[in-house]
């Protein structure tokens, strides 16, 4: 009888933790092209996965493709691709530390861009307290 409760709790188990999305933390530390990279991977992997919780990190160089007027090595500005993203759910985190040390103004950033205090800390609580996958692109 233990064994059968035990296999039964075990499956309902499984069932509940299929059915919570996959969360997703990508780690942005690198400027223009990487940013041009991840979003592309972002993009294909909410193709792959409509369901998943996806939250961007930016710390060092890799906030400036959520600074106005940015634009990829063709010349296209990273505004579209970060709107299109967050319409379809994505979250854009921005390290406040990297502002600071960079001397940037928080009102050069994208409007759909959101300070965390330190990106790092912002990536270790995701997935410490909130369950994130790790993906650095």
């Amino acid at each position: 009888m233990k064994k059968i409760f035990l296999i039964l709790c075990l499956t309902m188990f499984s069932v509940v933790l299929h059915a919570q999305p996959i969360k997703v933390v990508y780690h942005i530390t690198e400027g223009i092209e990487s940013a041009a990279g991840a979003l592309s991977n972002i993009t294909n992997h909410l193709n792959a996965d409509s369901t998943v919780k996806i939250v961007v990190v930016s710390n060092g160089a890799g906030i400036d493709f959520l600074l106005q007027d940015a634009k990829d090595i063709k010349g296209r500005e990273f505004s579209s691709a970060v709107s299109t993203l967050v319409d379809r759910g994505v979250d854009f985190r921005v390290c406040q530390n990297t502002l600071n040390s960079r001397k940037i103004a928080p009102d050069r950033l994208l409007m759909e861009a959101k300070l965390v205090i330190a990106g790092m800390s912002e990536v270790a609580r995701l997935q410490a307290r909130e369950g994130y996958v790790y993906i650095k692109p």
